[in-house]
């Protein structure tokens, strides 16, 4: 198992860059492999952007692997997002994991220019050519339906060959086929059950199989919203809060987090681990930073020792 924890983007009264810098210190010495943030471009909560922090964690972290899940790259340029993340993977000398989706649902692709009846394509494509951008071809030939390049010059190129480890967050079946055609370990978002989980990681294996795809180099990862309390109901009331923050009334979000006694989280997180989970990304839902640090050390100190 590996244990991975969020990064808090809440930006309210002011950026704390130390309190942060010691934040993402503590990670590492608490021996967290990685630092991950979210995406949500727009929308009522003040969040600080993903990629953008990352670059800033970078110059604090020198272990900690960085990454965000999930980029709705059908609303990103390509050639852009590549050197963004490019840049994000040499600032960190290698250490970007990238998490993409392409959205949909209640995304409001109007706002960015984006036809929501070919954003499926338009996202494929897109990937396509991001990875012909940091390929080790110098120059860049690529025709597809939404973009033409011509023997584009494209430097530099990032560390990690052929390309930062791409997770894939899905749910549908044809978005888990996609994933394993596409990318190299899966997501499973914090705003699903663990019971939907599972049945996705079902639907992975079976895809794995048919697309003749190697599990042991599939990685599969899951976001789980969590809150420790030793009391359980203060701590269902502090996980709520903390979800409504960042989902608003979406439906359904109270029944997707893990809460409780250390005891309590530990059974929460381990049915996560049993639903296929190799990968946990700790996603502490606190008011604060403080609140976020004193959940990172109680998981350290309480819960993960449960789990070996």
């Amino acid at each position: 198992m590996r244990y991975s924890i969020s990064i808090p983007q809440f930006d309210v009264d002011g950026f704390d860059g130390d309190g942060l810098r010691s934040y993402l210190t503590r990670a590492e010495e608490l021996g967290f492999e990685g630092g991950w943030t979210m995406e949500q471009a727009i929308g009522p909560t003040p969040f600080i952007a993903p990629m953008e922090l990352l670059a800033w964690a970078a110059g604090c972290t020198t272990t900690l692997r960085l990454g965000v899940a999930v980029l709705i790259t059908s609303l990103h340029d390509p050639l852009q997002l590549a050197a963004t993340v490019t840049a994000v993977d040499r600032l960190s000398h290698g250490r970007l994991e990238l998490g993409l989706a392409p959205g949909g649902g209640r995304r409001k692709f109007e706002a960015f220019g984006v036809d929501p009846a070919t954003f499926i394509s338009s996202f494929t494509e897109g990937l396509e050519l991001m990875k012909a951008a940091w390929s080790d071809q110098p120059r860049v030939t690529f025709h597809g339906r939404f973009r033409d390049v011509d023997d584009l010059p494209i430097a530099p190129k990032p560390v990690q060959r052929p390309h930062p480890p791409i997770w894939f967050g899905a749910n549908a079946a044809a978005a888990i086929a996609r994933a394993v055609r596409h990318g190299d370990a899966f997501m499973g978002a914090g705003s699903s059950t663990t019971e939907s989980f599972a049945t996705a990681v079902q639907t992975l294996r079976t895809e794995l199989a048919v697309q003749d795809k190697d599990p042991a180099t599939f990685r599969v990862g899951k976001r789980v919203y969590l809150i420790v309390d030793d009391d359980a109901a203060r701590a269902r009331d502090r996980v709520s809060a903390g979800l409504h923050r960042i989902y608003g009334s979406m439906p359904g979000i109270d029944a997707v987090a893990v809460s409780g006694t250390p005891s309590d989280v530990a059974r929460g997180l381990r049915d996560v681990i049993d639903a296929g989970a190799q990968t946990l990304l700790l996603n502490p839902t606190g008011a604060n930073l403080a609140e976020d640090r004193e959940q990172m050390e109680r998981l350290a100190a309480e819960v993960i020792p449960q789990l070996s």
